[in-house]
């Protein structure tokens, strides 16, 4: 179950088709049986699981005991399945909404582009969210969450790594460094002391390496054991498409580098396929070329010395979800799945069984990085711009036109 440190881990990430990320509210253990075997039966190694905060935390200083019980039962699935798990802790954002409990809203925190969705209702995108790094109160319940869910599953032969959130950046960021910093290391500290020896890791984005958002992989590295990026051409302007098969593997580079050399888990990539009935979404492409794409994207990482990846998502989702958030407003959201709604495999299922059980390469060369981390942070957008020019003329082929104006 994923105990193979050599291995090049084949991951996905996982909310169910009909309950999306109510998996754990609306918990179904017989369905989370089929779904795994499923994943495993295709050839993944590695499923990426999600704690929703609310679920897990509805009060500061309550944890729900029945979210840690299907969490255990979701682990124990997972071991009948031999996959090893990423648990993610403090979801937090996801798919375009930040879902926050009750009693951390308020303050001046929170990103104003995404909806809230609280208690079970969908609130006003300018909701205010407590800052996670320089609110005590809820720091202190994050790290009772952390200690609670982790001594749950502690020493659990499914639990491959902990993750401490997904794309928090777009919930909230520190106010400094210095915040951003503590609060790794408070919740590292926890972890570490209630599961001994498991890797934790980050989910951040491309986001973070455009901008400042506090936490990045140089952070990620000082408190983590490797680190997680995220990132889909489709919300690169400098891409050349949306299946430029290259910016996640230069995205990888980039974040090795920036983390001073520290192995990186490409946590999520994907592409959204144009659906057989329904709303279609301008991103969404043809299942082929989604397919090829994963593959290449893939063999790319593969290549350079990544230590696996995740594709995103496990499912396209059930129409019976399409009113609510985020589907109402994200149609392409819908799409991403590796099955259909209707249990049927796409192409890129395929795809993933060729290139099961690859051993991992040493990490590639970056002779094509041309500034010092320093100055990358300067101009960061515009770095990464001209960096990603140099990259393609690198491993070849032509070069994104937006890419070679900055080169």
């Amino acid at each position: 179950m994923g105990t193979d440190r050599a291995a090049f881990r084949l991951g996905i990430n996982y909310w169910p088709v009909t309950t999306a990320m109510a998996w754990l509210a609306d918990y179904d253990p017989v369905g989370t049986r089929a779904d795994f075997r499923q994943i495993a039966g295709a050839g993944f190694d590695t499923a990426r699981v999600f704690v929703r905060w609310e679920d897990a935390q509805p009060a500061e200083r309550r944890i729900d005991p029945r979210t840690l019980g299907r969490l255990i039962d979701a682990a124990d699935a997972a071991a009948d399945a031999d996959i090893g798990l990423i648990v993610t802790l403090f979801t937090g954002h996801m798919s375009g909404v930040n879902w926050i409990p009750p009693w951390a809203l308020g303050g001046t925190g929170g990103d104003r582009r995404f909806r809230v969705v609280s208690g079970g209702r969908v609130l006003a995108p300018r909701t205010a969210v407590r800052n996670w790094y320089s609110d005590a109160e809820v720091i202190a319940a994050q790290d009772r969450l952390a200690a609670a869910v982790v001594a749950a599953l502690s020493g659990h032969p499914a639990v491959w790594a902990w993750d401490l959130g997904n794309e928090n950046s777009n919930c909230t960021v520190p106010s400094d460094a210095s915040s951003g910093e503590s609060w790794l290391q408070r919740i590292t500290e926890t972890i570490r002391r209630c599961d001994p020896g498991r890797p934790i890791t980050i989910g951040i984005h491309m986001e973070d390496l455009e901008e400042d958002r506090g936490i990045g992989p140089r952070e990620a590295a000082a408190y983590c054991d490797f680190v997680s990026m995220h990132g889909y051409p489709i919300y690169a302007a400098w891409a050349a498409g949306p299946a430029d098969d290259r910016v996640v593997p230069f995205l990888e580079a980039i974040t090795r580098w920036l983390a001073g050399g520290m192995p990186v888990f490409f946590e999520e990539f994907g592409l959204p396929t144009i659906p057989s009935a329904g709303s279609v979404s301008p991103m969404a492409v043809d299942e082929g070329l989604a397919a090829s794409y994963i593959g290449s994207v893939l063999d790319g990482l593969w290549a350079q010395g990544a230590i696996g990846a995740a594709v995103w998502c496990f499912s396209d989702f059930a129409a019976g979800l399409f009113d609510t958030a985020p589907f109402d407003r994200a149609v392409h959201e819908r799409s991403f799945g590796m099955w259909r709604a209707d249990g049927s495999a796409k192409p890129a299922v395929a795809e993933i069984r060729e290139r099961s059980g690859r051993q991992r390469r040493p990490p590639g060369g970056l002779e094509w990085i041309d500034v010092a981390p320093e100055e990358f942070a300067s101009e960061r957008r515009v770095h990464l711009v001209r960096l990603y020019a140099r990259y393609c003329d690198h491993v070849g082929g032509a070069v994104p036109p937006g890419a070679a104006a900055r080169r």
